[in-house]
This record gives C-alpha cells, structure tokens and sequence, in this order.
C-alpha cells in the first residue's frame, strides 16, 4: 500500500531558483499547484480546442464573459479568492526549453507581454495539437472541489478576467461544477494563462498573469449581498500578490460577522517574498492551511526562534504566538495552523481562546492510504484536500473531520487526472 500526498507535486524547488537574475521576477511569481483537468465533455468541442493566428489578447470573441447567474434559490455559503489561469499544458524536450532559456524546472512570470520574447510560447503552444487547455488557477481548483460536496451554487468564485474566449471557456468549466463565478472582466487585458512545458517528470510554468493580476476590491462591492449571506470564505495565498486590500475587506466582514477566515499559503516564495503582505492578512485568518515546505519557508523568512526548522508543531505554536486571531472586541479566540506533510500526518495547531493563557492544543490525523496501482495523477492533490476541508467547515464538522474530509477528497482526486473528482457522486465516508 502505498499513502498519497495531500500536497500538490512542488515543480519548483527552493535550491533550484535562478539566483539575483531572476529575483525580481520571482517575488512576482504565480507559481500555483498544476492541474490536468482537461477541459469539455461537450460531443461538439474537443478538449484540445485550437486557435489560430494572433496570440491570446487578440482572440476576442463577440460575447462578454457574464457572471454565472444565480438562481433565486442559490446563496453560496462558501465564497472563494484567488487568481483564475488558463494552463496549457505540452509535453516537450530539453531543445525547446533551451530555444526559450529555461530549465526544466522553471516559473517565469512575464512582466511585459509587449517585449517578452517568451510570449512566443504560447503561440507555438496553440499551434501544437496536443496541446492541452486546463482549467486552473489553485483557489478556482479548490472553489470546485467543494462544490463537488456541498452542490450547485453553493460555492462563489472571485477573479479578474479578461473579455475574451479563454474567459468563456473558465466560466463554462465552473458551471459544470455549480460553481458561482463572480468574475470582474477587465477589457484591456486578456485571462492569464501559464504555459507548462513538461519533460520527464519535470514541469517548467512560464505565466502570465494577464487581468488575474487587476482584480479591484471595489468588485466586491458589487456582489456584497452574496459576502454578506457566505458562511465561510477561503483565499488562495497567491493573491496576495494581486490584492492584499480585497483580502483584508473580505477578513475583516468575516471578523466583524464570526466568520471562518481561512488562508491557504499556496507555496514557499509567499512567506519569503510577500511577508508584509502576509503580515497584513494574517491577523484576520481563522485557519491557515499550509505544507512543510511552506512552513519552513515561514520559518526562515520570519527568523522564528526555533532549532529545527522543520518541527511542524513548534512552527505552528510560533505563528499563533506572532499573529493571534482577535474578535471585534479584541478578545482573543481560537485559530488554527495546519500543515500537511506528504504521506506523514497532517498537523493541527490550536490556540487557546483565553486571554489568560497561551497555550494550544494539537491533534495529527493521518492521511487514507492508497494501493500505488489506483493512482493516476498527484497534481492538484493540495487543492482538492483544501476543497474538503473547506466543505467541512461549511457542514459544521469538527476540525479532526474537515481534515479527515480533505484527505478523503485527496484520495479522490489523485485516482482522476488533474484536480478533478469521479463523475458519479461518491459521499463521504
């Protein structure tokens, strides 16, 4: 038997970041988990729909990318922020890599589609037929799991995109899965995309971010009534590179109201290179959801008094220590810290909801093994475990259960290609 991992494969590993060349680019950087959730099971479209001629912000299309229109009925009680992508995925070789200057172990973030040589990627990827187009973004892949729990039009989506095919094609596979997208479309700049150039079992990203990176809290305004009536809201950390203000709005209703708050770090660079955007939303955050890597990362970033950087409890009891959640009154109450750590157990950190006291309480709860021969795709694992603890939290579960239902959902995933879950419902058990 063998156990999966709740954490999606990392194509990006610290020791192999391009040094001060590339700094700058990576303290920009959207590396977010790859998902192969291939796109359409209409008979009229093919999964490798391609588009020819200009590159992707002149493919306009005549329709405007609405906002999935909600039933009377519907009321999301899980509302989700993150940054919606569009991932092409390509198997290729090291001479195309080299053609572009990358390693196979790449995440370039272009700052300026204008004048970067590398938006040429993109358009020998529409031009190759085996060129996936996957629906992607890591708060979007965690918005759809939960809803493949918690049903149609339970779960809200918030992203910027552009007015354009790609857009459509997002908000085609978000309704498929009941989810609510409350997109803002930005006219001036086309939906970000990442392009995943895979050798071996290597993945090079080379993404633009496009309008993801133009979302405006003022769009919340727009859809308060929907924040008003959610129970919980989740926010992918990539965000924070986009929007700490609309995180904050969102933080501080769910402070004001009693909210779950739950902030996933999302990978190691947030903590390493967004740490006062970090710094500015950790206060409102009820739950953060993270893995070893990443609390390493915070570890290091934020000079921890700790000898073993890589002791899961010991990191946790610090960040409630540094960044306690306080209600509207100033009182301190609960939050948690939990990590996942691959096959080992996930860990689980309590604050104390005294004033009094600064102690905590902590529980592991291990992960659902899996036979090696039922596995078909790791990626996106991380999203779907925080797709089911999200659902848990919403269900009103014990802490032990939203974790146990994150694994659970895990387990799901991996057995389907990409951050994706079996077509006929199966219930938690």
């Amino acid at each position: 038997m063998l156990q999966y991992t709740t954490r999606s494969i990392s194509f990006l590993k610290l020791d192999r970041f391009p040094r001060a060349s590339t700094l700058n680019i990576l303290c920009n950087s959207p590396i977010f988990r790859f998902n192969s959730h291939h796109f359409l099971n209409s008979k009229t479209e093919s999964p490798t729909f391609r588009f020819q001629n200009n590159i992707f912000e002149s493919l306009k299309t005549n329709t405007t990318a609405k906002p999935y229109k909600m039933a009377q009925s519907q009321s999301p009680e899980l509302v989700c922020l993150g940054n919606p992508l569009l991932d092409i995925q390509v198997d290729t070789n090291a001479e195309f890599l080299a053609k572009y200057n990358l390693k196979s172990n790449d995440a370039i973030l272009i700052e300026d589609s204008s004048k970067d040589p590398r938006m040429e990627i993109f358009q020998e990827l529409i031009k190759n037929d085996k060129s996936l187009y996957i629906a992607g973004g890591a708060a979007q892949n965690t918005a759809r799991g939960a809803a493949y729990i918690l049903g149609k039009g339970k779960v809200g989506y918030f992203g910027c995109v552009g007015e354009d095919q790609f857009s459509e094609q997002l908000l085609k596979e978000n309704e498929k899965a009941g989810v609510v997208s409350m997109y803002q479309i930005d006219q001036t700049h086309g939906t970000g995309k990442c392009a995943a150039l895979i050798t071996g079992i290597d993945r090079s990203l080379v993404t633009d971010l496009g309008a993801a990176n133009h979302f405006k809290p003022e769009h919340l305004d727009k859809h308060w009534d929907v924040v008003e009536k959610a129970k919980a809201f989740y926010i992918g950390g990539f965000h924070l590179t986009v929007s700490p203000e609309a995180i904050i709005k969102l933080g501080k209703h769910a402070q004001e109201t009693n909210k779950p708050f739950v902030l996933n770090f999302s990978a190691p660079f947030i903590p390493q290179f967004f740490k006062s955007q970090l710094e500015s939303v950790l206060p409102y955050a009820t739950h953060v959801i993270a893995n070893e890597s990443e609390a390493e990362s915070f570890a290091e970033s934020f000079a921890l008094d700790i000898k073993d950087k890589t002791n899961l409890e010991a990191i946790a009891t610090e960040i409630l220590k540094l960044f306690p959640y306080k209600n509207t009154n100033g009182e301190v109450a609960n939050k948690t810290i939990i990590f996942t750590h691959g096959t080992e157990p996930t860990v689980a950190v309590t604050s104390s909801s005294s004033s009094s006291s600064s102690s905590s309480s902590s529980i592991e709860v291990p992960v659902h093994p899996l036979e090696a021969s039922k596995i078909k795709d790791t990626n996106g694992a991380g999203d779907a475990f925080a797709s089911g603890f999200m659902a848990g939290i919403v269900l009103g579960d014990s802490l032990q259960k939203s974790i146990d239902r994150g694994q659970w959902l895990a387990k799901l995933s991996i057995q389907e290609v990409g951050a994706s879950f079996p077509s006929e419902k199966i219930a938690y058990n």
